[in-house]
């Protein structure tokens, strides 16, 4: 007997059949057939039912990242700590069946599937959930995953990626990043590496010929230091810009072993003659950071050296300008997690007698910056400008 028949919509050509109140008896497969003069029909086509929400949800990540050039492949993995059978891979906005994969069990103990995914093309947008189902309940499935987007990248002109407070935090500090350029870009989003998701936000403009959006990540936490990059997008576009440089955030004071910073022959020097910043410890480090107070570029990084029983790296300056003054600081981390720093030492203030003037420049004069990327400096003033109010 049907569930329902209400009236046909339309004479003698439709009729509906409803179920108020899905439960797991309700899901199977279906088929119709109609009456007329002539008898019953031959069946329809099936209808699978399928009843999701019976389970709890998987998690889906992309492998390896959820960022793909336009044209790539990628691998999606929907994953559960329990030994459900099967998982399925759902696309928003696809009418196709459902691709279904058999799990696979971890070592960890876990259970997965990894779902191929490509090429990847900006030509619509690429978003999926995933379910999963024991093979004798074919049609219960667990709740859906959260929705994962993937974010196909271009060729169009790079942003900036800049941050207002220094790249350098501690706990509880607030953080902004700011994604900008001249494009005039109408979206951004900003993404950290190793994450299953990014931020998006719509472009502003502080003044004519320049797009930006800031994205506030404050108070921060150990979690929030990383590698982050930005995108760009027009609003009638949906590929992304390539990605911006990219921006390492540093949190201060999660280890213990105390460093030292201090200049040889002496914090005070000439202008033209050579100093050399010392950082030590007695607790091990293998990588030492020295940062300049008010300076825009990245912190220095060398590997530690190990000797009289203390480990140290040495950052020469030579010759020495007026543009060297400033007060600085280290840090040690470690390799396996360079993210992380030890609390900072003492601040030296670097003095240098002699010129006055210049400009606050790197502490050891990093690579000249190759012509193709000025435009990207000018971008940075120029946002910083903005912000200024300038």
């Amino acid at each position: 007997e049907p569930l329902d028949r209400n009236n046909p919509l339309e004479p003698k050509n439709k009729a509906r059949f409803s179920i108020p109140s899905m439960t797991q008896h309700h899901a199977g497969r279906y088929r119709c057939h109609y009456y007329s003069s002539a008898g019953w029909s031959e069946p329809s086509d099936p209808l699978e039912l399928v009843m999701t929400g019976f389970y709890n949800k998987p998690t889906l990540s992309a492998l390896p990242s959820p960022v793909v050039a336009s044209g790539g492949n990628m691998t999606l993995r929907c994953g559960s700590q329990k030994g459900y059978h099967h998982f399925v891979l759902m696309k928003e906005g696809e009418h196709q069946l459902p691709r279904t994969l058999d799990s696979q069990q971890l070592h960890s103990g876990g259970f997965q599937a990894l779902f191929p995914v490509g090429p990847v093309t900006p030509s619509h947008r690429w978003r999926f959930t995933c379910y999963y189902y024991y093979t004798n309940t074919p049609r219960v499935w667990s709740h859906p995953s959260d929705p994962l987007e993937i974010l196909p990248s271009g060729v169009s002109r790079k942003p900036s990626l800049l941050t207002l407070q220094g790249p350098v935090l501690a706990p509880g500090q607030s953080l902004t990043l700011q994604c900008g350029s001249d494009v005039g870009y109408d979206r951004f989003v900003l993404y950290k590496e190793g994450e299953r998701d990014f931020l998006q936000r719509p472009g502003q403009q502080p003044q004519a010929g320049l797009s930006q959006a800031n994205f506030t990540l404050g108070p921060v936490s150990p979690s929030h230091g990383g590698q982050y990059r930005c995108y760009g997008a027009h609003n009638l576009s949906s590929e992304w810009s390539a990605p911006s440089d990219p921006l390492n955030i540093l949190m201060a004071g999660q280890i213990y072993d105390t460093v030292s910073l201090s200049a040889q022959p002496g914090p005070t020097v000439a202008s033209g003659e050579n100093v050399t910043l010392l950082c030590q410890s007695r607790g091990y480090f293998d990588t030492f950071l020295l940062t300049k107070e008010g300076a825009a570029h990245p912190p220095l990084r060398l590997r530690s050296m190990y000797g009289a029983h203390k480990y140290q790296a040495e950052f020469p300056m030579s010759p020495v300008t007026s543009a060297h003054a400033g007060t600085y600081r280290c840090y040690g981390s470690y390799s396996s997690n360079p993210h992380l720093l030890s609390f900072p030492s003492e601040p030296l203030e670097l003095m240098v007698s002699g010129h006055s003037g210049g400009s606050s420049l790197p502490p050891t004069g990093p690579p000249s910056t190759p012509a193709s990327h000025a435009k990207d400096y000018t971008v940075e003033n120029l946002i910083r400008m903005g912000m200024a109010g300038l």
